[in-house]
């Protein structure tokens, strides 16, 4: 009921805000050939306002002022208009022409390019999720963007109140997560990091598979996930202000704004005037909780407060910003009562990040530039334990010192590049990065640290007209462990105007973690020490691809491409138990594994209608087999995506189904307290969201859905092994059931 209140509230503010007599313009949009584009979106500052109807028309209402409507379609350039809207005016425009073009901004990538660059010049075989899929899916984290992707698995760690991802089946920091380019620090063997940043701010994902150890150094083994947030751009004087309020239930579990359920407010300004801008966004995520009701393992409450401000200065030749990222975390544990004593033991999990980062590039003449980024993060996690007396009230910290640990971490990072074109055939890409990072910690002996300098180069040549290479090389100097010199090639053939073939190889490199290393871990649920005698993991991976634009018409579209891949690891730290001692998990180091797969993806536009059919196919190395040669040596899981969006233009509307099979997973295991090796097996499971969202005018819209429309919670997992923290054993978290969801998005523009 509140959330209804509340609704029914802002859209009462917004009718008495617009009621100021506003005025209207309309104007028609064609092709180059004079045909009329349906579908085409009329926006101004990214904010879709309307979209063209099968004649090509469109009308908007906006208060008097001064306004850039922008017109953009998929497989067009956007052509933007000045208009001038006066109190009770109808202005129509000229006829707004369209023409084709291959560098739209939708499939422009930036993740290991020279330059900005059309997806299809690209050498790399790059998947992009989009501005507009991430509104349309009503995402309140990352992890909801990325969770019905091909090639993508998260694990849930239920008593740290953490995830990890897994791509292409290999997991851990074996993927690196990249904000803008900048690496995000993680304390730890998972990529918590990907729950802390603001989906409110990110503009789009770029995901690139396969090793990019020469661009982006140690951990890119498995591949790339870049996180770009929303720039200012080169433009006139504006300023813009977004509120976003969304309420979820968990399950069925829901209580108004606070409480049990998913509570996501948002607040975004933005000013620039003339080629300064400055801006922040402030978010709130809070998550009450969820308990299956058996008495097994709950998802956890959580709190976050996520908080940005930037500043800089852009213009078309040089661009500087700075930003600082903070991010506020508690997770909650509440312990069982005792009835004896009437207490409980309660513990919190307190995260503090604080990033700060300074980009910039210049582009000197039309053959040099630059480009440097620079960040700081200053990383903390606490775990603070109190007892609670239920008779008294009374509340106080545990004498026990590992259960009021502090571990913090910091990382220095820095990366120059030099682009220099040669001549029109070409480039030369010289770079250096350096990354410190150090750890102070209870339950880490000592102050130790791990820093990398790197000298890398590559070079895209254009052999003719359908031929590409991009050849590498990366030097390492590792402050622990001796690195080899990291090359990798990369190449692209037109093999005709609408087929592309891809090939890549790479060498990989990573050292092993601060916490692989020396951390130890020791409570009720955790029993992990670091392993000092580690040795640096090493790879060998091919990918290939081939792309054919089947059609390619105004008002259809379809895209098919077929890949694979092989990656190859030697020394592959995984957890097992300590020899000496079998009570205990730590790192070891596993002499190969390999992980090899496929992709079919297909993309298909009719009109309003876009759709993506996907199929994935992943194996992964059985470690036993060299211990039973009966064993085979790969397990394999299929996937099957899905993406449907129907824009109903009329209503100014589109309804949306994201869906994901995810197939069995087997595996091998020593059945307990025996030397016989037993299959294993985690079962399917179906994950799928349905999404509607409604433009209400030009300031306010509303979105709502359904979560996990399959109901999923646990899955079930045949594996024995339930001893120690990393156990593979036990029903699987994967989500709380079937949610609904409800929000609302308003935004100023002067």
């Amino acid at each position: 009921m509140n959330l209804v209140c509340a609704i029914v509230f802002f859209i009462t503010i917004s009718t008495c805000i617009y009621a100021q007599s506003p005025g209207k313009a309309s104007g028609r949009v064609v092709s180059a050939d004079g045909k009329a584009v349906a579908g085409a979106c009329i926006s101004i500052n990214h904010k879709v306002l309307a979209q063209t109807n099968d004649e090509g028309y469109f009308k908007i209402q906006l208060l008097p002022g001064r306004y850039t409507v922008e017109i953009s379609y998929v497989g067009a350039s956007t052509q933007s208009r000045m208009v001038n809207i006066t109190t009770g005016q109808d202005l129509i425009l000229d006829n707004i022409t369209l023409q084709e073009s291959a560098m739209q901004l939708k499939d422009v990538v930036v993740t290991g390019q020279y330059e900005a660059q059309s997806l299809k010049k690209s050498v790399y075989q790059i998947r992009t999720i989009t501005n507009e899929r991430i509104r349309l899916r009503g995402a309140t984290t990352v992890q909801q963007v990325l969770s019905t992707e091909l090639g993508i698995q998260f694990t849930n760690d239920l008593t740290l109140g953490t995830s990890d991802i897994n791509l292409m089946g290999i997991s851990g920091q074996r993927v690196k997560i990249l904000l803008d380019g900048v690496p995000l620090l993680d304390r730890g063997d998972t990529r918590e990091s990907l729950g802390q940043v603001d989906i409110n701010m990110i503009d789009h994902i770029e995901i690139v598979e396969g090793p990019m150890s020469v661009m982006y150094g140690t951990d890119a083994l498995g591949g790339v996930i870049n996180l770009i947030t929303k720039k200012a751009t080169w433009a006139a004087s504006s300023f813009t202000a977004s509120l976003r309020v969304q309420e979820e239930s968990a399950g069925k579990q829901y209580n108004g704004f606070d409480g049990s359920g998913t509570h996501n407010q948002s607040l975004n300004v933005k000013w620039q005037r003339n080629n300064f801008n400055i801006g922040g966004t402030l978010s709130r995520n809070n998550f009450g909780g969820w308990a299956p009701g058996d008495g097994s393992r709950a998802w956890l409450p959580k709190n976050q407060l996520l908080g940005n401000l930037s500043a800089g200065y852009n213009t078309q030749r040089f661009n500087i910003w700075y930003r600082i990222n903070a991010v506020d975390e508690d997770i909650i544990s509440d312990g069982l009562i005792v009835p004896a004593t009437n207490t409980s033991k309660d513990q919190r999990y307190i995260t503090h990040r604080y990033m700060h980062e300074l980009q910039g590039n210049a582009r000197l003449n039309d053959k040099l530039s630059f480009n440097a980024a620079a960040s700081y993060t200053d990383y903390s996690r606490r775990t603070q334990t109190t007892e609670q007396n239920h008779t008294t009230g009374e509340r106080y910290l545990t004498a026990v010192a590992s259960e009021q640990a502090v571990a913090k971490f910091n990382t220095t990072f820095f990366r120059g590049t030099a682009l220099y074109k040669l001549a029109s055939w070409i480039s030369l890409q010289p770079g250096t990065e350096i990354n410190l990072t150090s750890s102070t910690s209870d339950r880490i002996s000592g102050s130790p640290n791990i820093n990398d300098y790197a000298f890398f180069a590559s070079s895209e040549i254009s052999l003719s007209s359908w031929a590409s290479i991009r050849p590498g090389i990366r030097h390492i100097h590792n402050s622990v462990y001796d690195a080899p010199v990291i090359p990798s090639v990369n190449t692209k053939f037109s093999l005709s105007p609408a087929l592309d073939l891809r090939l890549s190889y790479a060498r990989g490199f990573r050292a092993p973690s601060l916490q692989e290393l020396y951390f130890n871990f020791h409570d009720s649920s955790h029993s992990i020490d670091g392993n000092p005698n580690l040795k640096a993991e090493y790879s060998n991976s091919f990918n290939g691809s081939l792309a054919w634009q089947v059609l390619n018409e105004q008002q259809v579209r379809f895209r098919a491409t077929i890949g694979g891949f092989h990656n190859r690891f030697n020394n592959f730290i995984e957890t097992g138990f300590n020899p000496q001692n079998p009570s205990i998990t730590t790192y070891l180091n596993i002499a190969r594994y390999r992980t090899v797969g496929g992709t079919i993806e297909n993309t298909f536009n009719y009109h309003n209608l876009q759709a993506t059919l996907g199929f994935y196919y992943t194996g992964r190395y059985n470690q036993l087999n060299t211990d039973d040669s009966t064993i085979p040596d790969m397990s394999w899981t299929p996937e099957v995506n899905s993406n449907i969006t129907y824009a109903i233009t009329k209503w100014k509307a589109n309804v949306s189904l994201f869906y994901k099979y995810t197939g069995k997973k087997p595996g091998y295991e020593y059945a307990t307290n025996t030397t016989t090796i037993r299959r294993t097996e985690i079962s399917a499971y179906n994950m799928a969201d349905f999404t509607l969202n409604k433009t209400i005018n030009h300031a306010l819209s509303l979105s709502g859905g359904i979560r996990n429309l399959f109901d999923v919670t646990r899955i079930n997992n045949t594996s024995q092994d339930v001893g120690g923290a990393h156990s593979s054993g036990g029903p699987v978290p994967v989500a709380y059931g079937r949610s609904f969801f409800l929000g609302l998005n308003y935004q100023f523009l002067k």
